[in-house]
C-alpha cells in the first residue's frame, strides 16, 4: 500500500522536526528584512550626504526591488532544478556579500548597483524558505507556519531599525551595512542542519533520499522511524508543462494572473508606505529618534500580524482574510493621513501597518498552495517577483507625490487606492485552500480548468 506525503506529514502533525525547518528558514529571512529595510532607516542620512532629489531619495528602497524582482524569477526556475537547499544557500550568500560591500560605497551609482545584486539573494531567499515550510507542514497548520515565516523578515524590519537608532548617532550609517555582511556566517548553518525536500526529491525520482528525509522526520514525532520499501511512496503524475510556461497554462493562467494582482498592489502599499514613513515623519516635525521608535512601533505590529493572519485564514480562509485585512487597512491609512494629535497618529499608524501586513501576508499561503511540486517554487518566485514591480512603483509613487505637493495627508492616502482594488479582486476569487492538501488542490484547479 502506498502513502502519500501529504497523508504522512498530516497524520504526524507538528513535531520538532517541524519546527526545525521552520526556524532554519526564519532565521534566514529574518537577515533577509534586515538587509532590505536598513535602507529605510539610513534614508534621510545617505540623501544628505549626496545631495540627492526625492525621487532619487526613493529610488534608494527600489533599486533593491529591482534586484529582488529578477532573483525571484530565476529562484524559482533554480530552485526547481536543483533544490531548494542549495538555492537557499546561495541567496544567503549573495545578499550578505554585496550588503556589506555598501560599507565602501562613495556614490549614488556604485550604492545602486550593490544593491541590485544583493536584491538578487533578497529575491531569491523569501520564496524558497515559504515553499520549504510549505512542503513540510500539516495542511491544517499550513497558513500559520507559512505567514509565520514573513514574522521573520519583518522582525528583520524591527532589527534594523533598532541597529540604526543605536548605531547611526555613534558610528554612521555605514556601519548598519557592515552589520548586513555578518549573516554570510549563517549559510553554513544551513548547509548543516537543513534538509532537502522530500516532495522535491521524489519530484526527481530520487526516491532513496526522499524516503531518508521522511524518516527524520518520523523520528523526531514518534522517536522511531519505519522501514520504507521501494516504491512505497505515492509519487503524484507529473504535470504536462512545467517551468514558468506552465504558469500561464490554460489550467494555471486565471490563477497566476489573480496572484499576481493581488501581490503587486499589496507591495505597493507595503513598501511605499513603509519604506517612507520614517522620512514622511522627520518631514512632519518629529525629531529623527522619534521618527524611527514610531516606525519601529509600526513595524512591531506587523509583525503581530504576520502570526494573527495565518491563524486566522487557517480559520476563516485565505478569501475573507485577505478582504477584510485591505478594507481595514484603507480606512487607517486615511485616518493616519488626517491625524491630528501625536496619539491619533501613533493608534492610526501602528493599526495601518497591522492590516497593511496582515492583508498582504494572508496571499502568502496561496502562492505555495496554488502549483504542483515540479513548478511550485516558480510560482512562487515569480508571484513575488512580478510583485516586486509594485515594490518599485511605490516608493518612487510616494516620492513624485511629495515632489508634486501632495504632503503628508496626501502622500499617505494614495495608498487606499490599491487597497480598494485588492478588495474587489479578493471578492472575485474563487479558489479557497482552507485545510486542503497540496496535491487535493493540484487536482482541484486542474479540474476546474477541464
Amino acid at each position: 500500500m502506498k502513502v502519500s506525503i501529504a497523508e504522512f506529514i498530516d497524520n504526524l502533525g507538528v513535531s520538532k522536526f517541524t519546527w526545525l525547518i521552520f526556524l532554519l528558514c526564519g532565521v534566514t529571512i529574518l537577515f533577509d528584512g534586515y538587509d532590505f529595510m536598513v535602507v529605510s532607516y539610513t534614508m534621510p542620512q545617505i540623501s544628505g550626504d549626496w545631495a540627492l532629489t526625492k525621487v532619487q531619495t526613493g529610488s534608494l528602497v527600489s533599486w533593491s526591488l529591482v534586484g529582488t524582482m529578477l532573483g525571484g524569477f530565476l529562484s524559482g526556475l533554480i530552485s526547481d532544478a536543483i533544490g531548494r537547499k542549495k538555492t537557499i544557500i546561495i541567496s544567503c550568500v549573495l545578499y550578505s556579500l554585496f550588503c556589506g560591500l555598501i560599507f565602501f560605497a562613495r556614490n549614488f551609482e556604485t550604492f545602486a548597483i550593490c544593491r541590485v545584486i544583493s536584491g538578487f539573494g533578497l529575491g531569491a531567499a523569501l520564496p524558497v524558505a515559504l515553499t520549504v515550510v510549505s512542503e513540510f507542514v500539516p495542511s491544517k497548520n499550513r497558513a500559520f507556519f507559512v505567514s509565520g515565516i514573513l514574522g521573520f523578515y519583518t522582525a528583520g524590519w524591527i532589527v534594523a531599525g533598532a541597529v540604526a537608532m543605536n548605531v547611526i548617532p555613534v558610528l554612521g550609517w555605514r556601519f548598519c551595512y557592515f552589520i548586513g555582511f555578518l549573516p554570510i556566517l549563517y549559510a553554513i548553518v544551513l548547509a548543516i542542519y537543513l534538509p532537502e525536500s522530500a516532495r522535491w526529491l521524489l519530484s526527481k525520482g530520487r526516491e532513496s533520499e526522499g524516503i531518508k528525509i521522511l524518516q527524520k522526520i518520523e523520528k523526531a514525532a514518534k522517536g522511531v522511524a519505519s522501514e520504507w520499501a521501494p516504491g512505497s511512496v505515492e509519487v503524484p503524475p507529473a504535470p504536462k508543462v512545467v517551468g514558468c510556461s506552465a504558469l500561464f497554462s490554460r489550467e494555471y493562467l486565471k490563477v497566476t494572473l489573480r496572484l499576481w494582482f493581488l501581490y503587486f498592489f499589496g507591495m505597493v502599499i507595503i513598501y511605499g508606505f513603509t519604506g517612507w514613513l520614517p522620512s514622511l515623519l522627520v518631514a512632519k516635525g518629529y525629531s529623527i529618534m522619534k521618527s524611527y521608535t514610531y516606525s519601529i512601533m509600526t513595524t512591531s505590529a506587523m509583525v503581530v500580524a504576520n502570526f494573527v493572519v495565518g491563524y486566522i485564514s487557517d480559520t476563516i480562509g485565505r478569501r475573507k482574510s485577505i478582504g477584510i485585512g485591505f478594507a481595514i487597512f484603507g480606512i487607517m491609512i486615511i485616518l493616519l493621513g488626517y491625524s491630528s494629535t501625536q496619539s491619533q497618529l501613533i493608534l492610526f499608524a501602528i493599526l495601518a501597518g497591522f492590516f497593511s501586513n496582515f492583508a498582504t501576508t494572508a496571499i502568502q499561503p496561496l502562492f505555495t498552495e496554488s502549483y504542483p511540486t515540479e513548478f511550485r517554487n516558480t510560482g512562487v518566485a515569480w508571484a513575488q517577483g512580478f510583485g516586486r514591480f509594485g515594490g518599485i512603483v511605490g516608493p518612487i509613487a510616494a516620492g513624485f507625490a511629495l515632489q508634486a505637493g501632495f504632503g503628508f495627508a496626501g502622500t499617505l492616502c494614495m495608498f487606499a487606492a490599491p487597497a480598494l482594488f485588492n478588495v474587489l479582486i479578493a471578492m472575485f476569487y474563487r479558489l479557497e485552500t482552507k485545510g486542503k492538501t497540496l496535491e487535493n488542490i493540484t487536482k482541484e484547479i486542474s479540474a476546474s480548468s477541464s
